[in-house]
């Protein structure tokens, strides 16, 4: 049973899912309310079915929440957040949106990636054509770095701008994710924290 100041950590990975490198599964080891939204297919999403595992996982979730998204699971937190009534957005204390990508996703990028196994048919990302519009209805922040292959970092600012929130500058991070070196990335976890004690 959660204490009245618990808050659980739902980390919500992109494309490929996060690998045991990855700073939210290093999170995840770490903090002890932590839960990870798992998807039927992580090499092919579709935005309708990304987002509805991640409402699942919220209702099946007490207490109060801090997400920390990364890559496409940024998109699918901010489809979510559209849908969602305001009991539900109250229970959310912030969000920290990670490296998301600039939408469409192009072929070349796709495959430039690594996370296409040789010989896998190009995903469709089905839903995610372009970044929502709107300002988020709850605390949020997004980091973005200066040499995101999957997002330069004027459609960074572009998509901050768009969803009004503060953006951070990683610097020169590349895609932020399994293969960045960021171990448990204590800045990031900062962030995070502002969030949880606020």
């Amino acid at each position: 049973m959660l204490d009245d100041d618990d808050v659980v950590l739902l980390t919500v990975p992109g494309w490929g899912n996060s690998g045991d490198k990855h700073w939210q599964t290093l999170w995840e080891l770490t903090y002890p309310l932590a839960r990870r939204v798992q998807q039927q297919d992580w090499l092919y999403p579709e935005r309708e079915e990304w987002v509805a595992a991640l409402d699942a996982l919220v209702r099946d979730t007490p207490g109060r929440i801090v997400l920390a998204a990364h890559s496409l699971g940024c998109h699918t937190v901010v489809e979510w957040l559209r849908t969602v009534d305001l009991q539900t957005q109250h229970r959310i204390k912030g969000v920290l949106l990670v490296a998301p990508p600039a939408l469409p996703i192009t072929e070349a990028r796709a495959r430039a990636s690594g996370e296409l196994p040789e010989g896998a048919a190009l995903p469709a990302f089905s839903g995610f054509a372009q970044a929502s519009a709107g300002r988020l209805p709850v605390p949020a922040v997004m980091v973005a770095s200066q040499d995101d292959l999957f997002c330069d970092f004027a459609t960074a600012q572009a998509m901050a701008e768009l969803w009004g929130i503060r953006l951070v500058d990683a610097g020169r991070a590349g895609h932020m994710g399994s293969h960045a070196g960021l171990g448990s990335w204590a800045a990031g976890q900062q962030l995070l924290q502002r969030f949880i004690l606020a």
